[in-house]
């Protein structure tokens, strides 16, 4: 994976999207690599200069539309737009709302799968900031810790609460769950819906997309299937 990762990334900076242009590349996704892109002074403002800057710079997007912004229901709105992207939809960008996690003891001796499924979640894609809507299937063998089960669904909702791209929301959710659990044994199946599919672009409304990942004992032909059937069932 970090090899292609690489080579995707040499391929960008030297042929620009590999000899493409952005017209040509069009709807498709680009994944190019683990990390969400960030520049180095992201959080060299704070969250109040932030949600000043989005609020004036929305507001310029509204005059061009020509959207009267001195009506009653339109005024305020490039202040909500600049606190929901800070506040809310994006939220998952500063690493200060990455959530706190406390292991246990697996006193229980609980050594089979874990499976916390259907997660509901909210992202957006980031190659048209339109939304994702999908759901989480996480699951993963104790190596002697345990996790309260709440801090799954936080974790997801951490990575997904950022311009997102579902290929890599799977595989930080399933990172960031290999380095807390310690262990290898974690599986992340997502099953979305994208509104730059459905709702512009190609306009199909019926297609989802999956993604998984499936790490140590989850590779075998029999933790697969035990998988299958508790998220099927």
């Amino acid at each position: 994976m970090k090899h292609q990762e690489i080579m995707l990334n040499t391929l960008i900076k030297e042929s620009g999207l590999n000899g493409f242009s952005d017209e040509e590349i069009g709807d498709d996704h680009i994944y190019t690599g683990l990390e969400t892109p960030m520049r180095a002074d992201a959080f060299d403002i704070t969250d109040e200069e932030k949600k000043e800057k989005i609020a004036d710079l929305f507001g310029q997007i509204m005059d061009v539309m020509g959207l009267d912004r001195t009506d009653d229901s339109l005024n305020g709105t490039p202040k909500r737009v600049a606190k929901m992207y800070i506040e809310e939809i994006f939220s998952g960008l500063n690493p200060a709302n990455k959530p706190k996690v406390a292991l246990f003891d697996n006193k229980y001796q609980y050594n089979q799968m874990l499976v916390e499924k259907n997660i509901t979640f909210y992202s957006n894609c980031e190659h048209h900031f339109v939304p994702i809507i999908g759901k989480a299937h996480v699951a993963y063998i104790s190596s002697g810790k345990v996790i309260g089960l709440s801090k799954l669904n936080r974790i997801v909702q951490y990575y997904a609460k950022r311009p997102q791209v579902q290929e890599r929301l799977t595989n930080q959710i399933a990172e960031d769950l290999k380095t807390i659990l310690e262990t290898d044994d974690v599986a992340v199946i997502i099953d979305a819906k994208h509104l730059c599919v459905s709702s512009r672009g190609i306009k199909d409304d019926t297609s989802a997309t999956v993604t998984s990942y499936y790490g140590g004992a989850f590779n075998t032909p029999a933790k697969l299937a035990e998988l299958q059937n508790y998220i099927n069932q």
